[in-house]
């Protein structure tokens, strides 16, 4: 099996189930013009979020790592009235970016984007005491997952979900050795789950147009 039937694979399941989309289409293709990497969910996977986000019937939710503004987009639009995004972004020219990607999307008055490092910004947030978030995506620098982590248990309520993405890091998920900082963070943050009482989760696998990666997903249960 090759890289190219993953991604004939992907087209075909997003052709019959997700289809084409004016904003999100233009989220990618803004993103891109601006020269922001091409790092964003495959559509498959965005809808994935969606559809978990609405299983949960989540009113908040938090996401960790904005980017362009794509998973954001269908985050939010698995919201009832009256629910709310708070996304964090480090990159100041990434946060102008996704800004631009929800206001043409409808969704500026749905979604709060916060810049800076999230190491500084989840304390802020935690600091406000806000109502728990009822979901946490998990998609920003690995090495930093272990914080994530700690800060989403923080930030949730028992019956919330937390999903990390690129956990598998193209199967270097299982050398222990391994000198990549993003493999060991995923490692420890993937240990610091398995040894969490208040968790119960699974991990996935996937391939497709994105490569060979997958994601965590992690309930919270007190």
């Amino acid at each position: 099996m090759t890289a190219t039937r993953w991604t004939e694979v992907d087209e075909y399941f997003k052709g019959l189930l997700v289809g084409p989309d004016e904003a999100l289409d233009a989220a990618v293709a803004t993103s891109a013009a601006a020269g922001l990497p091409e790092m964003q969910v495959a559509a498959n996977q965005g809808k994935l979020l969606n559809l978990l986000a609405r299983l949960q019937g989540a009113r908040r939710v938090l996401e960790i790592g904005t980017l362009g503004g794509y998973s954001t987009i269908w985050l939010a639009r698995a919201l009832p009235e009256g629910g709310k995004v708070v996304t964090l972004e480090a990159d100041p020219a990434y946060a102008e970016v996704a800004r631009a990607n929800f206001e043409r999307a409808g969704l500026a008055d749905v979604i709060e984007v916060r810049v800076g490092r999230a190491l500084d910004t989840l304390p802020e947030l935690a600091a406000e005491g806000p109502e728990p978030f009822d979901l946490v995506f998990i998609d920003a620098d690995k090495p930093s997952n272990p914080d994530y982590l700690a800060w989403s248990l923080k930030l949730t309520r028992p019956g919330s979900l937390i999903v990390a993405d690129n956990v598998v890091r193209d199967g270097e998920v299982v050398d222990p050795a391994s000198d990549d900082p993003k493999v060991q963070g995923v490692r420890r943050f993937t240990e610091l789950v398995a040894a969490e009482p208040r968790l119960s989760a699974t991990a996935l696998q996937t391939v497709g147009e994105k490569g060979y990666d997958g994601f965590m997903m992690a309930l919270v249960s007190g």
